[in-house]
Protein backbone atom coordinates (compact mmCIF):
# COMPACT_ATOMS: atom_id res chain seq x y z
CA UNK A 1 0.00 0.00 0.00
CA UNK A 2 1.49 3.29 -1.15
CA UNK A 3 1.38 5.06 2.27
CA UNK A 4 1.81 8.42 0.18
CA UNK A 5 -1.49 8.22 -1.49
CA UNK A 6 -3.40 11.66 -1.91
CA UNK A 7 -6.47 11.49 0.78
CA UNK A 8 -9.47 11.13 -1.03
CA UNK A 9 -12.11 13.69 -2.00
CA UNK A 10 -15.53 12.89 -0.02
CA UNK A 11 -17.56 15.24 -2.01
CA UNK A 12 -21.51 14.51 -1.96
CA UNK A 13 -22.64 12.30 -4.93
CA UNK A 14 -26.34 12.91 -5.28
CA UNK A 15 -28.89 11.35 -8.11
CA UNK A 16 -32.28 13.12 -8.85
CA UNK A 17 -34.21 9.56 -8.52
CA UNK A 18 -32.80 9.10 -4.67
CA UNK A 19 -35.90 9.28 -2.13
CA UNK A 20 -34.51 11.34 -0.49
CA UNK A 21 -32.80 13.92 -3.11
CA UNK A 22 -34.91 17.14 -2.06
CA UNK A 23 -33.97 17.12 1.53
CA UNK A 24 -30.16 16.41 1.08
CA UNK A 25 -30.34 19.27 -1.77
CA UNK A 26 -32.33 21.36 0.85
CA UNK A 27 -29.40 20.92 3.01
CA UNK A 28 -26.83 21.10 1.01
CA UNK A 29 -28.25 24.67 -0.36
CA UNK A 30 -28.90 26.05 3.67
CA UNK A 31 -27.06 28.98 4.06
CA UNK A 32 -27.29 31.92 6.16
CA UNK A 33 -24.94 35.07 5.77
CA UNK A 34 -25.77 36.99 8.99
CA UNK A 35 -27.86 34.86 11.92
CA UNK A 36 -24.75 34.84 14.11
CA UNK A 37 -26.02 36.86 17.30
CA UNK A 38 -22.63 37.33 19.16
CA UNK A 39 -21.79 38.96 16.00
CA UNK A 40 -24.77 41.23 15.64
CA UNK A 41 -24.03 42.11 19.31
CA UNK A 42 -20.54 43.18 18.62
CA UNK A 43 -21.71 44.32 15.14
CA UNK A 44 -24.12 46.69 16.83
CA UNK A 45 -21.70 48.21 19.84
CA UNK A 46 -18.90 48.98 17.10
CA UNK A 47 -21.53 50.88 14.61
CA UNK A 48 -23.40 52.91 17.49
CA UNK A 49 -19.54 53.90 18.85
CA UNK A 50 -18.64 55.38 15.69
CA UNK A 51 -21.63 56.78 14.78
CA UNK A 52 -21.24 58.65 18.85
CA UNK A 53 -17.62 59.63 18.29
CA UNK A 54 -16.87 59.66 14.87
CA UNK A 55 -13.05 59.70 13.97
CA UNK A 56 -11.61 58.71 17.65
CA UNK A 57 -13.81 55.54 17.21
CA UNK A 58 -12.69 55.13 14.10
CA UNK A 59 -9.04 55.45 15.37
CA UNK A 60 -9.21 53.57 18.04
CA UNK A 61 -10.76 50.11 16.08
CA UNK A 62 -8.16 50.73 13.23
CA UNK A 63 -5.61 50.05 16.07
CA UNK A 64 -7.36 47.68 17.72
CA UNK A 65 -8.46 45.23 14.66
CA UNK A 66 -5.49 46.33 11.81
CA UNK A 67 -3.02 47.25 14.52
CA UNK A 68 -2.64 50.55 12.52
CA UNK A 69 -1.78 53.71 14.75
CA UNK A 70 -2.66 57.30 13.32
CA UNK A 71 -3.32 60.62 15.16
CA UNK A 72 -5.67 61.51 11.92
CA UNK A 73 -8.14 60.15 9.59
CA UNK A 74 -6.53 62.35 7.21
CA UNK A 75 -3.13 60.42 7.76
CA UNK A 76 -4.83 56.80 7.25
CA UNK A 77 -6.32 58.76 3.59
CA UNK A 78 -5.44 58.56 0.05
CA UNK A 79 -5.76 60.92 -2.83
CA UNK A 80 -5.49 60.68 -6.63
CA UNK A 81 -2.30 62.26 -5.93
CA UNK A 82 -1.10 59.36 -3.56
CA UNK A 83 -2.66 56.84 -5.86
CA UNK A 84 -1.19 57.33 -9.24
CA UNK A 85 2.24 56.04 -8.19
CA UNK A 86 1.35 52.54 -7.14
CA UNK A 87 0.31 52.40 -11.10
CA UNK A 88 3.28 53.61 -12.27
CA UNK A 89 5.42 51.37 -9.99
CA UNK A 90 2.99 47.69 -11.12
CA UNK A 91 4.88 45.78 -13.03
CA UNK A 92 4.26 46.27 -16.80
CA UNK A 93 1.98 42.95 -17.06
CA UNK A 94 0.26 43.96 -14.36
CA UNK A 95 -0.16 47.17 -15.29
CA UNK A 96 -1.62 46.31 -18.44
CA UNK A 97 -3.88 43.76 -17.20
CA UNK A 98 -5.78 46.32 -14.99
CA UNK A 99 -6.29 48.47 -18.20
CA UNK A 100 -7.56 45.82 -20.41
CA UNK A 101 -9.56 44.44 -17.84
CA UNK A 102 -11.02 47.97 -16.47
CA UNK A 103 -11.76 48.99 -20.29
CA UNK A 104 -13.99 46.50 -21.08
CA UNK A 105 -15.86 46.59 -17.67
CA UNK A 106 -16.04 50.23 -18.53
CA UNK A 107 -17.40 49.53 -22.30
CA UNK A 108 -19.88 46.51 -20.89
CA UNK A 109 -21.56 49.06 -18.26
CA UNK A 110 -21.92 52.24 -20.97
CA UNK A 111 -24.75 49.98 -22.68
CA UNK A 112 -26.70 49.52 -18.87
CA UNK A 113 -27.00 53.37 -19.15
CA UNK A 114 -30.63 54.47 -18.46
CA UNK A 115 -32.05 57.61 -20.42
CA UNK A 116 -34.30 59.96 -19.00
CA UNK A 117 -37.85 60.38 -21.27
CA UNK A 118 -41.11 61.64 -21.73
CA UNK A 119 -44.04 61.71 -23.63
CA UNK A 120 -47.53 63.49 -23.82
CA UNK A 121 -50.66 62.11 -23.43
CA UNK A 122 -54.06 62.92 -25.27
CA UNK A 123 -55.05 65.20 -23.23
CA UNK A 124 -51.77 67.46 -23.73
CA UNK A 125 -50.00 66.07 -20.16
CA UNK A 126 -46.46 65.87 -20.03
CA UNK A 127 -45.46 62.54 -18.26
CA UNK A 128 -41.77 60.74 -17.66
CA UNK A 129 -39.12 59.64 -15.95
CA UNK A 130 -35.62 61.59 -15.01
CA UNK A 131 -32.55 60.04 -14.17
CA UNK A 132 -29.73 60.84 -11.90
CA UNK A 133 -26.85 59.69 -10.46
CA UNK A 134 -25.92 59.07 -6.77
CA UNK A 135 -23.95 62.42 -5.24
CA UNK A 136 -21.71 59.79 -3.42
CA UNK A 137 -20.67 56.45 -3.21
CA UNK A 138 -18.78 54.34 -0.90
CA UNK A 139 -16.93 50.75 -1.93
CA UNK A 140 -16.44 48.84 0.42
CA UNK A 141 -12.79 46.22 -0.37
CA UNK A 142 -11.38 43.17 1.71
CA UNK A 143 -7.57 43.82 2.75
CA UNK A 144 -6.07 41.18 4.98
CA UNK A 145 -5.46 37.35 3.43
CA UNK A 146 -6.73 37.77 0.62
CA UNK A 147 -6.93 41.51 -1.86
CA UNK A 148 -9.22 41.47 -4.87
CA UNK A 149 -8.23 44.50 -7.40
CA UNK A 150 -10.50 43.25 -9.75
CA UNK A 151 -13.60 43.69 -7.10
CA UNK A 152 -12.28 47.52 -6.69
CA UNK A 153 -13.15 47.59 -10.86
CA UNK A 154 -16.19 45.95 -11.14
CA UNK A 155 -17.36 48.33 -8.44
CA UNK A 156 -15.99 51.39 -8.91
CA UNK A 157 -16.22 51.58 -12.82
CA UNK A 158 -20.15 51.13 -13.15
CA UNK A 159 -20.30 54.53 -10.53
CA UNK A 160 -18.26 56.38 -12.92
CA UNK A 161 -20.51 55.73 -15.93
CA UNK A 162 -23.60 56.32 -13.90
CA UNK A 163 -22.25 59.56 -13.27
CA UNK A 164 -22.01 59.44 -9.80
CA UNK A 165 -19.96 62.43 -8.23
CA UNK A 166 -17.31 61.01 -5.74
CA UNK A 167 -16.61 57.68 -4.83
CA UNK A 168 -14.77 56.72 -1.63
CA UNK A 169 -13.61 53.30 -1.44
CA UNK A 170 -12.17 51.62 2.11
CA UNK A 171 -9.87 48.96 2.52
CA UNK A 172 -8.14 47.60 5.94
CA UNK A 173 -4.74 47.62 6.06
CA UNK A 174 -3.63 44.80 8.59
CA UNK A 175 -0.42 45.99 10.36
CA UNK A 176 -0.05 49.01 7.45
CA UNK A 177 0.32 46.45 4.57
CA UNK A 178 -0.87 48.18 1.57
CA UNK A 179 -1.80 46.15 -1.48
CA UNK A 180 0.05 47.80 -4.53
CA UNK A 181 -2.50 46.21 -6.90
CA UNK A 182 -5.62 47.45 -5.22
CA UNK A 183 -4.57 50.76 -4.70
CA UNK A 184 -3.51 50.46 -8.21
CA UNK A 185 -7.31 49.26 -9.25
CA UNK A 186 -8.35 52.46 -7.51
CA UNK A 187 -7.11 55.03 -9.66
CA UNK A 188 -7.45 53.38 -12.59
CA UNK A 189 -11.15 53.25 -12.13
CA UNK A 190 -10.81 56.93 -10.68
CA UNK A 191 -11.84 56.47 -7.19
CA UNK A 192 -12.10 59.83 -5.15
CA UNK A 193 -10.41 59.12 -2.22
CA UNK A 194 -9.63 55.61 0.00
CA UNK A 195 -9.13 55.17 3.67
CA UNK A 196 -7.22 52.39 5.05
CA UNK A 197 -9.64 51.57 6.92
CA UNK A 198 -11.41 48.37 7.56
CA UNK A 199 -14.27 46.10 9.33
CA UNK A 200 -17.90 47.47 10.65
CA UNK A 201 -16.46 50.72 11.75
CA UNK A 202 -15.57 51.41 8.11
CA UNK A 203 -19.00 51.06 7.20
CA UNK A 204 -20.57 52.79 10.31
CA UNK A 205 -18.58 55.54 8.92
CA UNK A 206 -19.63 55.75 5.78
CA UNK A 207 -23.17 55.43 6.59
CA UNK A 208 -22.95 58.19 9.23
CA UNK A 209 -20.24 60.20 8.16
CA UNK A 210 -17.59 61.44 10.58
CA UNK A 211 -15.27 64.93 10.69
CA UNK A 212 -12.84 63.58 7.91
CA UNK A 213 -15.02 60.62 6.05
CA UNK A 214 -18.08 62.21 4.20
CA UNK A 215 -21.70 60.41 4.60
CA UNK A 216 -22.56 58.25 1.21
CA UNK A 217 -25.84 57.62 -0.03
CA UNK A 218 -24.84 53.95 -0.75
CA UNK A 219 -22.49 51.42 0.10
CA UNK A 220 -21.30 48.62 -1.99
CA UNK A 221 -18.57 45.69 -2.11
CA UNK A 222 -18.23 42.79 -0.43
CA UNK A 223 -16.67 41.56 3.03
CA UNK A 224 -16.58 39.14 6.02
CA UNK A 225 -19.89 38.35 8.37
CA UNK A 226 -18.82 41.61 10.36
CA UNK A 227 -19.03 43.62 7.72
CA UNK A 228 -21.89 42.27 5.71
CA UNK A 229 -24.05 42.37 9.14
CA UNK A 230 -22.82 45.75 9.65
CA UNK A 231 -24.15 46.98 5.73
CA UNK A 232 -27.55 44.77 6.99
CA UNK A 233 -27.59 46.86 9.90
CA UNK A 234 -26.91 50.60 8.67
CA UNK A 235 -29.47 49.59 5.43
CA UNK A 236 -32.24 52.26 5.30
CA UNK A 237 -29.85 55.19 6.65
CA UNK A 238 -27.76 54.33 3.08
CA UNK A 239 -28.61 52.11 0.70
CA UNK A 240 -26.29 48.80 -0.05
CA UNK A 241 -25.97 46.74 -2.61
CA UNK A 242 -26.62 43.42 -1.29
CA UNK A 243 -26.09 40.98 1.84
CA UNK A 244 -23.63 38.46 -0.03
CA UNK A 245 -22.97 34.96 0.93
CA UNK A 246 -20.24 32.55 -0.15
CA UNK A 247 -18.96 32.06 -3.87
CA UNK A 248 -21.04 29.33 -6.14
CA UNK A 249 -20.74 28.31 -9.19
CA UNK A 250 -22.72 25.20 -10.50
CA UNK A 251 -22.13 23.55 -13.77
CA UNK A 252 -23.88 21.54 -16.00
CA UNK A 253 -22.11 19.39 -18.86
CA UNK A 254 -23.24 17.09 -21.22
CA UNK A 255 -20.01 14.59 -20.61
CA UNK A 256 -18.59 16.26 -23.72
CA UNK A 257 -15.90 18.50 -22.13
CA UNK A 258 -12.72 17.65 -20.86
CA UNK A 259 -12.94 16.30 -17.16
CA UNK A 260 -9.96 18.15 -15.97
CA UNK A 261 -11.74 21.62 -17.38
CA UNK A 262 -14.58 20.60 -15.52
CA UNK A 263 -12.92 20.35 -12.05
CA UNK A 264 -10.67 23.12 -12.26
CA UNK A 265 -13.57 25.11 -12.81
CA UNK A 266 -15.20 24.16 -9.42
CA UNK A 267 -11.93 24.70 -7.84
CA UNK A 268 -12.12 27.93 -9.22
CA UNK A 269 -14.97 28.81 -6.89
CA UNK A 270 -14.03 26.10 -3.35
CA UNK A 271 -10.64 27.91 -3.16
CA UNK A 272 -12.62 31.08 -2.08
CA UNK A 273 -13.28 29.85 1.33
CA UNK A 274 -14.51 27.47 3.42
CA UNK A 275 -18.32 27.89 2.86
CA UNK A 276 -17.91 28.46 -0.65
CA UNK A 277 -19.75 26.05 -3.31
CA UNK A 278 -18.97 23.75 -6.24
CA UNK A 279 -22.07 21.51 -7.70
CA UNK A 280 -21.85 19.58 -10.90
CA UNK A 281 -24.70 18.42 -12.91
CA UNK A 282 -24.51 16.04 -15.69
CA UNK A 283 -27.24 13.13 -16.97
CA UNK A 284 -23.76 11.34 -17.67
CA UNK A 285 -22.72 8.89 -14.50
CA UNK A 286 -19.83 7.63 -16.00
CA UNK A 287 -18.51 11.50 -16.52
CA UNK A 288 -18.97 12.00 -13.15
CA UNK A 289 -16.81 9.47 -11.93
CA UNK A 290 -14.60 11.03 -14.56
CA UNK A 291 -14.67 14.21 -13.20
CA UNK A 292 -14.58 13.02 -9.28
CA UNK A 293 -11.40 11.64 -10.16
CA UNK A 294 -9.91 14.46 -12.07
CA UNK A 295 -10.71 16.46 -8.84
CA UNK A 296 -8.58 13.60 -6.70
CA UNK A 297 -5.95 14.09 -8.57
CA UNK A 298 -5.92 17.65 -9.36
CA UNK A 299 -6.76 18.95 -6.12
CA UNK A 300 -3.48 18.29 -4.34
CA UNK A 301 -1.95 20.58 -6.68
CA UNK A 302 -4.15 23.96 -5.53
CA UNK A 303 -2.21 25.86 -3.41
CA UNK A 304 -5.15 26.83 -1.26
CA UNK A 305 -6.04 22.79 -0.93
CA UNK A 306 -6.90 23.21 2.40
CA UNK A 307 -9.57 25.16 1.92
CA UNK A 308 -11.25 24.42 -1.87
CA UNK A 309 -10.83 20.30 0.13
CA UNK A 310 -13.81 21.93 3.20
CA UNK A 311 -15.50 23.60 0.48
CA UNK A 312 -16.13 20.59 -1.54
CA UNK A 313 -16.42 18.04 1.32
CA UNK A 314 -18.74 20.72 3.26
CA UNK A 315 -20.98 22.15 0.86
CA UNK A 316 -20.17 20.56 -2.66
CA UNK A 317 -21.85 17.73 -4.77
CA UNK A 318 -22.00 15.53 -8.21
CA UNK A 319 -25.67 15.65 -8.94
CA UNK A 320 -26.97 13.24 -11.71
CA UNK A 321 -30.21 14.42 -13.86
CA UNK A 322 -31.88 12.44 -15.68
CA UNK A 323 -33.55 14.80 -18.40
CA UNK A 324 -33.19 18.25 -19.31
CA UNK A 325 -36.52 18.95 -17.65
CA UNK A 326 -34.42 18.06 -14.57
CA UNK A 327 -31.70 20.06 -15.30
CA UNK A 328 -33.86 23.14 -15.72
CA UNK A 329 -35.46 22.50 -12.81
CA UNK A 330 -32.60 22.52 -10.65
CA UNK A 331 -30.89 25.10 -11.99
CA UNK A 332 -33.96 27.48 -11.23
CA UNK A 333 -34.20 25.44 -7.69
CA UNK A 334 -30.60 26.31 -6.86
CA UNK A 335 -30.32 30.44 -8.61
CA UNK A 336 -26.99 30.16 -8.58
CA UNK A 337 -24.17 33.26 -8.33
CA UNK A 338 -22.39 31.29 -11.68
CA UNK A 339 -23.94 29.39 -13.72
CA UNK A 340 -21.57 27.23 -16.11
CA UNK A 341 -23.25 25.66 -19.38
CA UNK A 342 -20.83 23.63 -20.77
CA UNK A 343 -22.75 22.11 -23.33
CA UNK A 344 -23.01 21.51 -27.28
CA UNK A 345 -26.13 24.42 -27.37
CA UNK A 346 -26.11 26.80 -24.83
CA UNK A 347 -28.36 28.98 -26.35
CA UNK A 348 -31.04 26.27 -26.42
CA UNK A 349 -31.61 26.41 -22.15
CA UNK A 350 -31.90 29.88 -22.18
CA UNK A 351 -35.70 30.79 -22.70
CA UNK A 352 -36.14 28.45 -19.57
CA UNK A 353 -33.43 29.55 -17.69
CA UNK A 354 -35.50 32.48 -14.86
CA UNK A 355 -32.77 32.56 -11.87
CA UNK A 356 -28.97 33.05 -12.17
CA UNK A 357 -26.36 35.65 -11.58
CA UNK A 358 -24.34 35.38 -14.51
CA UNK A 359 -24.97 32.82 -17.25
CA UNK A 360 -21.69 31.35 -19.01
CA UNK A 361 -22.01 29.64 -22.07
CA UNK A 362 -20.32 27.20 -23.78
CA UNK A 363 -17.54 24.58 -23.25
CA UNK A 364 -14.39 27.73 -23.63
CA UNK A 365 -16.35 30.57 -21.20
CA UNK A 366 -14.65 29.26 -18.03
CA UNK A 367 -16.44 31.30 -14.80
CA UNK A 368 -13.29 32.74 -13.79
CA UNK A 369 -12.71 35.40 -17.19
CA UNK A 370 -16.05 36.17 -15.94
CA UNK A 371 -14.54 37.07 -12.33
CA UNK A 372 -12.14 39.18 -14.47
CA UNK A 373 -12.37 40.57 -17.78
CA UNK A 374 -15.26 39.53 -19.62
CA UNK A 375 -17.09 43.02 -18.87
CA UNK A 376 -20.22 42.05 -16.99
CA UNK A 377 -20.03 42.76 -13.45
CA UNK A 378 -18.68 40.11 -11.54
CA UNK A 379 -20.87 41.18 -8.27
CA UNK A 380 -23.78 38.97 -8.22
CA UNK A 381 -26.67 38.01 -5.94
CA UNK A 382 -25.59 34.67 -3.83
CA UNK A 383 -27.51 32.03 -1.89
CA UNK A 384 -30.62 32.07 -4.19
CA UNK A 385 -31.05 35.29 -4.57
CA UNK A 386 -30.76 35.15 -7.97
CA UNK A 387 -34.70 34.59 -8.10
CA UNK A 388 -34.99 38.69 -7.42
CA UNK A 389 -32.19 39.97 -7.30
CA UNK A 390 -29.51 41.18 -10.74
CA UNK A 391 -26.04 41.60 -11.08
CA UNK A 392 -24.20 45.21 -9.89
CA UNK A 393 -24.73 47.48 -12.61
CA UNK A 394 -24.81 51.01 -13.49
CA UNK A 395 -28.69 50.73 -12.58
CA UNK A 396 -27.57 50.70 -9.34
CA UNK A 397 -26.03 54.12 -8.65
CA UNK A 398 -28.33 55.45 -10.47
CA UNK A 399 -32.16 56.99 -9.12
CA UNK A 400 -35.36 57.52 -11.21
CA UNK A 401 -37.94 60.42 -10.27
CA UNK A 402 -41.52 60.68 -12.01
CA UNK A 403 -42.33 63.73 -14.12
CA UNK A 404 -45.82 65.17 -14.16
CA UNK A 405 -47.12 68.05 -15.74
CA UNK A 406 -51.16 68.45 -16.46
CA UNK A 407 -51.86 70.62 -18.88
CA UNK A 408 -55.26 72.92 -18.49
CA UNK A 409 -57.16 70.74 -20.15
CA UNK A 410 -55.54 67.70 -19.12
CA UNK A 411 -55.93 68.67 -15.38
CA UNK A 412 -59.51 68.88 -15.57
CA UNK A 413 -60.34 65.49 -16.48
CA UNK A 414 -57.70 63.75 -13.63
CA UNK A 415 -58.77 66.37 -10.92
CA UNK A 416 -62.20 64.78 -11.48
CA UNK A 417 -61.05 60.90 -11.02
CA UNK A 418 -58.50 62.13 -8.32
CA UNK A 419 -61.53 63.96 -6.78
CA UNK A 420 -63.83 60.81 -7.14
CA UNK A 421 -60.78 58.71 -5.80
CA UNK A 422 -60.12 60.60 -2.90
CA UNK A 423 -63.26 61.24 -1.44
CA UNK A 424 -63.72 57.44 -1.57
CA UNK A 425 -60.60 56.67 0.97
CA UNK A 426 -61.87 59.52 2.93
CA UNK A 427 -59.17 62.30 2.29
CA UNK A 428 -61.04 65.20 1.77
CA UNK A 429 -58.32 67.64 1.37
CA UNK A 430 -56.60 65.18 -1.11
CA UNK A 431 -60.39 65.62 -2.73
CA UNK A 432 -60.77 69.40 -2.40
CA UNK A 433 -57.08 69.93 -3.85
CA UNK A 434 -57.86 68.42 -6.77
CA UNK A 435 -61.23 70.05 -6.87
CA UNK A 436 -60.25 74.03 -6.44
CA UNK A 437 -58.26 73.51 -9.78
CA UNK A 438 -61.59 72.24 -11.30
CA UNK A 439 -63.57 75.26 -13.70
CA UNK A 440 -67.38 73.68 -13.03
CA UNK A 441 -66.86 73.62 -9.00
Amino acid sequence: MNSKAEPMLNIARLDTRQADFNAKLSALLDWESVSDDRVQAAVSEIVKDVRKRGDAALLEYTRRYDRVSADRVEDLTLMPSDLRPYVEQLPRQEREALEAAAARVREYHEHQKAQSWRYTDSDGNVLGQQITPLDRVGIYVPGGKASYPSSVLMNAIPAKVAGVREIIMVVPTPDGEKNAMVLAAAAIAGVDRVVTVGGAQAVAALAYGTDSVPQVDKIVGPGNIYVATAKRMVFGQVGIDMIAGPSEILVVCDGKTQADWIAMDLFSQAEHDEQAQAILISSDASFLDEVHAAMERLLPSLERESIARISLEGRGALIQAHSQEEVIELINRIAPEHLELSIADPEALLPSIRHAGAIFMGRYTPEAIGDYCAGPNHVLPTSGTARFSSPLGVYDFQKRSSLIACSAQGGQKLGRIASVLARGEQLTAHARSAEMRLKDV
